[in-house]
Parts: structure tokens; C-alpha cells; sequence
């Protein structure tokens, strides 16, 4: 493996001149010793907290530098709190500090013996909130995010931790009192038979009966007590969430039997499971993987270590949870947006203890501690949503390599149609690449029969030749899935007199025509209105759907097949608690159905009884301004293709086109993809492009067009010059407008930074943002730094 590019880190403060901001070369040099390579390389083991200072220390005095809930990228010097945790001052302690007029909760980074102010001026600690610091592997992780994606060390902590805990609450989990009987001879209750009632009930339940359900039998605390006192009974707490088992096996059903390429690549993962082992695991859809994370785990959970599950969507994590719930008799937990506050805090402190041995999560799990760390699994690695697209605009798959390393715990990423990052990292030798290219089923992956759209009448968006596959899979029993990535009725409203077409008033779209209910909506800023009686343009009434979204070919479907049952599958309908994993309950039922959806249903759900999927339109990202527009459809297309076919019968799969000719969707459909990937991956290379270079966007918006354009140019200009002067080897490319320029009533700009090596494009994006830090104009508008953007809207 080659050697890593170091990696500048984030100076939470920022150093003056007399005229201008520099970056001190001694911190970057100790952030290029501390941290490395976050893909394939070599990490940081140690948490660089050292904050930057405005002057010298003025007398010998204690002072807790604290991070705070603030966008500033600085820290702030408390004195301590007369009365000291049980610990002493240390770093990684939550404290509640007077900030302005309000108090808020920080985190203690780090201890000094002065400030730049004078004592008098400092403010005091109003108290601390834990005995122990916040454990530290979580609080390493945040340091290094932080630094990494250029973001305030105060507001990465607030991210990352739960919202429990930056409300000031303690760091302990919910318990339970259960009254447990014991052995007694109850003829000794012969003259208190409301307490003879009372231990038969507790008889009844002899793994204890919570003080709630006692009550709700019309008995009393005071009896409870009495029998206490008898001796027969007693109360025992235990946590709500992630309660060890008692003796037994560690499985709750045996695992599956595997083949051959399983196996091998269940036995490369058994090879390192006690040291960092990047694995690249590309298996076809249906191949298997999960079978091979439920036995890796059991391989950990045996010896007592914790697993950590990325799962891309919410809508997966019931699936996979009961899936692993079902399999295991240890603890298993889940962390995504669907939990209560308590409930987060709960996980999170199950985890924290150890206690939680399989936590299962989006995104945001990859900030859970653990005890005693055994592997990192990422399951669909390629998918998008493992990106975070505001606020700390992190990435949870890189995180995730971050964290591996950081713990020397095996690293398995799972994928049929890896990300380009991933994929070259496991060519080139830097990850392990493990194939999957049988299904259990013995059926080979279905291909893409594309089918023209030139010249040919449309119904509800699908041709006469896909209606006809439709009822042949139905009369032979079987389910059809009917893909098409727009929700609504259809994506435009047009009048076919003047031409006039619905537009958004507060962003650069067409505004999206719904039926249930009937209104208008944009789905960029989710501005909704009526429908109008007439175009009020001309006054016509002539107004036409243009285009086809799931409501309108779901009410197609139903008019073709009253008989069948239809799901529509998308964010519109699915709103409710619960409603989606209704839905696919009654798909498993495998009854003749019709499902009409976008994309949630394309991302790893197991639909045994579909035989056929259908893609209503599969051109809309193949020609998008963003250069991964063609990989993210590839993608798409594959993992759609891939619901077809997973049981006893072959799928097919039928991709609506208008350009059939196109040579990558023809190498798609012919060769699969493998082969388009690594065509495309060449491209890159020779034009420069992820992941064989490294970028940087600087994103700015502001109500205001030219002050937004002001900025960018003043940023752009000011950053060339540096970089000239500096002779720091990075392409500054911009301003240019966004995509989409307007939205949200505000107008946005990009400016591009592209660098060879990772450290060098850290340090103009570290440059650029003290820069913006200490110019004027800049806080007039909004503006972020995205590392390793994964798209350009």
C-alpha cells in the first residue's frame, strides 16, 4: 500500500496578522502527524485538541477550554466550577456555562494554566454534569470529523451526541423495577389473602412484574412491601433497553447453510478479526451478504465484542432488525430517526456499557460509542444517503474507514454496485475485494431489456409491450414492480392554449401535480398551492398533466387490473408510522400485486414473489449537468433490477428508454455493473476526477444575487492568490452558479477547489475558511464547506 497524504486539521480559532490571516505552519505540521488518509490508509490514534490562542497566558491560573453549541470554530475559557466532579477537571466532561444571557451545555476539550484575558474577565463553569467523562472513543471520533470536514469542533460535539444529552440530562439509561417471587410456603398468607392474591399473581410471572402492571391487578405498593417484608418476594432493576440473556446459546435460530463463495469470503474475514482489515464485499443482489455479516457477527459476539451496522434508510432498519433479532439471542438495538429521545439515549448507553453487543443504524449511528469494538459493517455502501447534506456534512462510510482504523477492527463494506471510491481502493490492493456472483436461487441476476419510447403511445407512462408483461406475471401468479423515481401525478401542469406552465415562485422548477390531495407542490422547497380553474395566463381551462409521477400510473394499474391489489411505495404515501412496513407485510404474503414506487424500494428490500420489474423512465440522470449523474443511475437501475428473481423463479426486467442507443446503458444492459464501472473509472482518471483527485466545494446563498456573487469572487480571488503565493498545488474553479440557482427565495453559488493530494486540497479549504471566518461581507450571507461533495445541486 502506498503511504498515506497527510491531513491538515481545522484550527478552531484563527491567528491574526496586522493585514492578513495565515495558516501557522506549526500547527499544520502537528494536524500532517496526527491524522492521515481517511480511505484506505493510514489514521490518527490520538485526539488533537489543542486550540489556537489570541495572545499569551496572562498569570498562572486554571482555565477549561470549552466547546460550544456555536458555528464559531473556536473555544471559549471558563474558570472552574467551585465544586469539582468526582474525576477532577478533565477533558471530555459535559458542563452547563453562562453564554450571553442564556446558559448552555459544552464539552470540555482541554485544561490550561492561563487565558489571553484577564481573570476578572473570565465567567465561571456553573456546574459540571457527569462524574465521568463522555467515553473516548466517541469523543476522538469527533475531533476528527471535525477537522476533517473543516467544521466547528461545537457543533460537530452537539451533532453527534443525543439530544438527551445536550439538554443537560444524565448519561444513564431508563430502568425498571420487576417484583420476582421466591420460594415460600404460602399457607403462611392464610390470614392476609389480599397478599396470598397478590404472590399467586407474581407465581404467574416468574421472571418478575413491573410496579405498573401490579397496580393494574388492583393490588398496592403496600403490599408489595409487606410480602417484601415476608420474604416472598423481592424487586430487581434492570434496563429497559439491550438486557443480557441468561446462559444458553448465543443463537435464536442456526445459521444457513453457505456456498462456496460465501464461505471463502466468510473465511478471509476470519483471518484478521483482531486487527484493522478493509474488505470490499460485491455480491450481485440476492447473493447472500447479509448471511455473511449474521455469521461474522456470531464469530464476534462469541468472543463479547460489539458489532456496529450501517444501513443506509429507515425504511430497512425493521427489516434488518428483526432479521438479526430473530437470529440472535444477545442484544440488539437500533439507532435511526424514528426513536423517542429516551429511546436514542437508551441505545446510546447500552452501547456505551457494552451491554448492546449488534447496534444496527442510519447515518448518525456511526457517532455511538462502544465498549469493546469488534467490527464496522456497511451495508449498500454505495448508497447516497450516508451523506449528510447540511449542517456537518459528514459521510458515514468514510467515518466508518476512519474508526475501523482508529479501533484495529475489521472494516466490511457490502455493495452490489460499490462506489467508485470503494471500487478503486479495492483495485488497487488498498481494501480486500470479496465476489459474490451466485444467487441462492441458482438464477443468474436478471438483464436490462431495454425497450424504445421513441414513436410510441404511452399509458400512464408504460407502453403497450410493459402492460403485456404485467398480465402475464399476474395470471401466472406473481407480483410486478413498476419503478418510476417521480412522486406526484405528474411533474408538470401546462396549459395546452398559451403554453403557460406551472413554475415555482421561490426556485428555478416546475411545480409537481398531485391528486391525493389535489394541489400543486414544488419538492425542492415544499412550497405548496391550490389547483388553479383556469391558466392564469389566457384564462383557458384547457390545463394538461404533462409526464407521469406513482400516483398517476398507480391509478393506470388499478384502471387496467381492478382485480389486483396496488402499492404505491413512495414519501407521499408511506408518511405514517408504521404504514411502509404494512405495505411490505402484505407483499411477503405473495398474493398476486402490482407495487408502483421509486426509489425506496430499490435499496435492499427482499421481494421474494417479484418476477418482473419495469422502469417507466430510466433517462433521467443519464445526462445531468453533475459528473456522477451516470454512476448514481447506474446504480439505481441495478439495485431496481435486482428485486426481480431472488426466489424458485427467473426475473426479468424491462427499462423504458428514449435512447437505447446510448453505449453505456447498452455495456449496462449487456455486460452489467462491473464492466460500466470500471469504463467510467478510466474516464476519471484521465480527466483528473474523484476518486482520483480530491475536492472541496464552497457553497454560498443569499437572498440577494449580487451579494452572493460578490462573496464568491472576493473568496475565489483572494484563494488564488494564496494558493500562487503559497505554491500550493490546487485548482480553484469558480464562481459558477448552482444547478439550481434559485432556490428557496435564495441564490446559490459554488466555487470549486480540486488538488491531486488530499493534504493539499485540507489546506486551502482550512485557508479558505479562516478567510471567510474574518471577513465582513461574509456574515451577510450563508455559506459551508463541503469535503468530498458527493453531488453539485
Amino acid at each position: 500500500m502506498p503511504p498515506p497524504d497527510p491531513l491538515p486539521g481545522t484550527a478552531y480559532g484563527f491567528e491574526k496578522t496586522a493585514n492578513r490571516l495565515t495558516a501557522p505552519s506549526d500547527r499544520f505540521r502537528a494536524a500532517a502527524h496526527s491524522s492521515k488518509l481517511i480511505a484506505g490508509g493510514q489514521l490518527s490514534d490520538s485526539v488533537s485538541s489543542k486550540p489556537s490562542t489570541w495572545g499569551q497566558p496572562q498569570g498562572a491560573f486554571q482555565v477549561l477550554k470549552v466547546a460550544l453549541p456555536s458555528p464559531l470554530r473556536r473555544l471559549f475559557d471558563y474558570l472552574p466550577a467551585p465544586r469539582a466532579p468526582a474525576c477532577g477537571w478533565q477533558p471530555g466532561l459535559r458542563v452547563r456555562v453562562p453564554f450571553g444571557r442564556r446558559e448552555v451545555v459544552g464539552v470540555v476539550v482541554s485544561l490550561a494554566t492561563g487565558s489571553e484575558l484577564p481573570r476578572a474577565q473570565l465567567r465561571a463553569i456553573s456546574e459540571a454534569l457527569d462524574d465521568a467523562p463522555l467515553p473516548s472513543d466517541w469523543q476522538w471520533l469527533c475531533h476528527f470529523a471535525a477537522r476533517y470536514y473543516q467544521h466547528s469542533l461545537g457543533d460537530t460535539l452537539q451533532h453527534a451526541m443525543p439530544a438527551r444529552l445536550r439538554q443537560g440530562h444524565p448519561m444513564a439509561g431508563r430502568t425498571q423495577t420487576l417484583w420476582l417471587p421466591l420460594p415460600n410456603d404460602d399457607t403462611a398468607l392464610g390470614r392476609a389473602p389480599k397478599q396470598a392474591a397478590l404472590y399467586a399473581l407474581l407465581r404467574q410471572h416468574p421472571h418478575g412484574l413491573p410496579g405498573r402492571a401490579v397496580s393494574a391487578h388492583g393490588f398496592t405498593r403496600d403490599q408489595l412491601l409487606a410480602l417484601q417484608k415476608k420474604g416472598f418476594t423481592e424487586p430487581q432493576e434492570i434496563t429497559l433497553t439491550a438486557a443480557q440473556p441468561t446462559g444458553g446459546s448465543l443463537l435464536a435460530s442456526p445459521s444457513l447453510p453457505l456456498n462456496r463463495e460465501q464461505a471463502a469470503a466468510l473465511a478471509v474475514l476470519h483471518e484478521k478479526l483482531d486487527g484493522y482489515h478493509p474488505c470490499l464485499l460485491e455480491g450481485v443482489t440476492g447473493s447472500g451478504k447479509t448471511e455473511i455479516y449474521l455469521q461474522l457477527i456470531e464469530a464476534l459476539a462469541a468472543k463479547g465484542k460489539q458489532s456496529l451496522v450501517l444501513v443506509p434508510e429507515i425504511g430497512l432498519t425493521p427489516q434488518t432488525l428483526a432479521r438479526f433479532k430473530n437470529r440472535f439471542r444477545v442484544p440488539v438495538v437500533a439507532l435511526h430517526s424514528g426513536l423517542t429521545d429516551p429511546e436514542r439515549l437508551d441505545v446510546w448507553e447500552a452501547a456505551a456499557n457494552g451491554r448492546a453487543l449488534v447496534i444496527i443504524g442510519t447515518r448518525s449511528a456511526i457517532f455511538t460509542p462502544l465498549a469493546n469494538p469488534g467490527a464496522i459493517i456497511v451495508d449498500e455502501e454505495h448508497d447516497g444517503s450516508y451523506k449528510q447534506h447540511d449542517g456537518l456534512r459528514y459521510h458515514a462510510r468514510d467515518l466508518a474507514v476512519a474508526r475501523a482504523h482508529y479501533h484495529g477492527i475489521p472494516l466490511l463494506l457490502g455493495s452490489a454496485t460499490p462506489s467508485f471510491e470503494s471500487l478503486q481502493q479495492a483495485l488497487t490492493g488498498a481494501y480486500r475485494h470479496l465476489r459474490l456472483t451466485q444467487r441462492p436461487s441458482r438464477h443468474p441476476p436478471a438483464k436490462l431489456e431495454l425497450i424504445d419510447l421513441r414513436h410510441q403511445r404511452r399509458q400512464g407512462g408504460l407502453l403497450p409491450s410493459a402492460i403485456k408483461a404485467i398480465k402475464s406475471t399476474l395470471a401466472a401468479g406473481k407480483q410486478a414492480l413498476v419503478f418510476i423515481n417521480r412522486r406526484g401525478f405528474a411533474p408538470s401542469l401546462a396549459c395546452h392554449s398559451c403554453g403557460w406552465m406551472a413554475e415555482c415562485g421561490q426556485c428555478d422548477a416546475r411545480m409537481t401535480l398531485h391528486r391525493q390531495p389535489p394541489l400543486l407542490a414544488c419538492h425542492h422547497c415544499d412550497s405548496r398551492r391550490a389547483l388553479p380553474d383556469a391558466c392564469p395566463e389566457c384564462g383557458s381551462g384547457d390545463l394538461r398533466a404533462l409526464g407521469s409521477g406513482t400516483e398517476r400510473t398507480e391509478e393506470t394499474l388499478q384502471g387496467l387490473f381492478p382485480d389486483t391489489p396496488v402499492h404505491r411505495i413512495d414519501r407521499d404515501s408511506t408518511r405514517k408510522k408504521e404504514s411502509f412496513e404494512q405495505v411490505l407485510k402484505e407483499i411477503q404474503r405473495g398474493e398476486p400485486c402490482l407495487l408502483v414506487g421509486t426509489q425506496m424500494l430499490a435499496k435492499g428490500h427482499h421481494l421474494p414473489h417479484v418476477t418482473l420489474v419495469v422502469v417507466v423512465n430510466s433517462d433521467g440522470g443519464l445526462y445531468a449537468a453533475d459528473f456522477r449523474a451516470l454512476e448514481h443511475s447506474a446504480q439505481l437501475l441495478e439495485q431496481v433490477a435486482g428485486r426481480a428473481g431472488r426466489a424458485a423463479h427467473p426475473g426479468r426486467v424491462l427499462v423504458q428508454t428514449l435512447h437505447p442507443d446510448d453505449p453505456y446503458l447498452g455495456q449496462l444492459a449487456e455486460h452489467g455493473y462491473g464492466a460500466l464501472a470500471r469504463n467510467l473509472l478510466e474516464e476519471r482518471r484521465i480527466a483528473k476526477l474523484p476518486p482520483f483527485s480530491f475536492m472541496a466545494l464552497l457553497r454560498i446563498e443569499s437572498p440577494q444575487e449580487q451579494a452572493a456573487l460578490a462573496l464568491a469572487q472576493q473568496a475565489a480571488q483572494a484563494l488564488r492568490q494564496w494558493l500562487n503565493d503559497a505554491r500550493v498545488p490546487v485548482r480553484c474553479l469558480g464562481p459558477v452558479p448552482a444547478p439550481m440557482e434559485r432556490r428557496q427565495n435564495r441564490y446559490h453559488l459554488h466555487v470549486m477547489l480540486v488538488a491531486d493530494k488530499r493534504s493539499h486540497r485540507h489546506a486551502a479549504a482550512n485557508w479558505l475558511v479562516q478567510w471567510l471566518d474574518a471577513h465582513r461581507e461574509a456574515r451577510k450571507v450563508r455559506w459551508s464547506i463541503d469535503i468530498d461533495p458527493q453531488t453539485l445541486a
